[in-house]
């Protein structure tokens, strides 16, 4: 049995214990990514796309209206009947109107129920940057602590055997004197 222990693969807890700082650095800016994009979705959702559609409904009904007051206007007047374009142009006004109110009520839709389908997954996400940065960095520092210990041993010297100790073959018991050989 070998009076010192083997270690030769200290590099490779070092390399493994870089490669892991390496990827807690990478998978932390990912949740950082991540969670700044579920914050930028909400405000989009709420600030952006909700005054944006708010504001083509409000444009469109505009719209809509001065097209009924040029139909109505032409039904009334004594010189002139209301054209086939006048009133293509109230229908085409009417569906884009349609079209802006459902894509405000989706929207709408989105900002009620944004925390509902998103919270409990920014809370995995959370629980992982818990991991990470929790756990992950206790491992961290485990395996510097390993390694330290690791290479203080493989540089201790075997230790010295004193002559007291070391029994050789020529001091073996001899039998006495005046006893039978074998």
């Amino acid at each position: 049995m070998p009076e010192k222990a083997q270690v030769i693969s200290i590099e490779a807890l070092e390399s493994f214990r870089s490669s892991l700082i390496v990827y807690l650095a990478n998978a932390l800016r990912v949740l950082d990514e991540v969670s700044g994009d579920v914050q930028r979705t909400r405000l989009w959702i709420e600030d952006d796309r909700l005054g944006h559609w708010e504001n083509e409904a409000r444009r469109r009904t505009r719209k809509l209206q001065e097209k009924q007051h040029e139909l109505f206007g032409a039904r009334l007047s004594s010189l002139r009947e209301a054209t086939q374009a006048e009133h293509m142009a109230v229908l085409k006004a009417k569906r884009v109107l349609n079209e802006a109110q459902a894509k405000l009520d989706l929207v709408k839709k989105w900002n009620r129920h944004y925390d509902n389908r998103i919270q409990p997954l920014a809370k995995d996400v959370d629980k992982l940057r818990d991991v990470l940065v929790v756990h992950m960095a206790k491992a961290v520092a485990y395996l510097t602590q390993t390694i330290r210990t690791l290479g203080d041993y493989a540089d201790l010297a075997p230790p010295e055997t004193s002559a007291a100790t070391t029994v050789s073959v020529e001091s073996t018991v001899t039998p006495p004197t005046g006893a039978r050989k074998p």
